[in-house]
């Protein structure tokens, strides 16, 4: 699991370490498979300890977006959910504001853009962690929105 060992450096390098608790986190991500609560976490951790709590997720979780080893989206309902970025490293999201659906579509569809931002500005934009809002293709069908809007 690289990114177990990313983490226990990154944690090196700041003088902290690499709790049980920590490791249970860092599991839990990687079973998710998907876009997950920080209370779907602490359930899924509760399987194996009771002794961790929903502030040691959050903790948890803020140090490995602060190490862009896991993203963060809300997807319209305010309610943050938290992808580990280890296997696929980052990319943008785009959130439904209907659904709540989730897709995670590579940083090179923005290319075009963050070329003429840099042509037309001189900036040079960084999307690591980058959520756009909208409707998904099916919520756009059910609205009976065109297609290219």
């Amino acid at each position: 699991m690289a990114c177990e060992q990313v983490f226990a450096e990154q944690l090196r390098r700041r003088g902290l370490r690499m709790t049980p608790q920590r490791e249970m986190v860092l599991s839990a991500l990687h079973h998710a498979g998907r876009f997950a609560t920080a209370e779907e976490l602490h359930a899924r951790v509760q399987r194996t300890s009771a002794a961790v709590d929903l502030s040691t997720i959050y903790r948890t979780l803020d140090l490995l977006r602060e190490f862009g080893l896991v993203a963060a989206v809300e997807a319209g309902d305010r309610q943050m959910r938290y992808e580990l970025l280890g296997v696929r490293g980052p990319h943008l999201h785009l959130a439904c504001q209907a659904c709540g659906r989730i897709l995670g579509v590579s940083l090179e569809a923005a290319d075009p853009l963050l070329e003429a931002l840099l042509a037309e500005h001189g900036f040079a934009a960084q999307l690591d962690d980058v959520t756009i809002p909208g409707l998904c293709a099916d919520c756009r069908a059910r609205r009976g929105a065109p297609a290219h809007d």
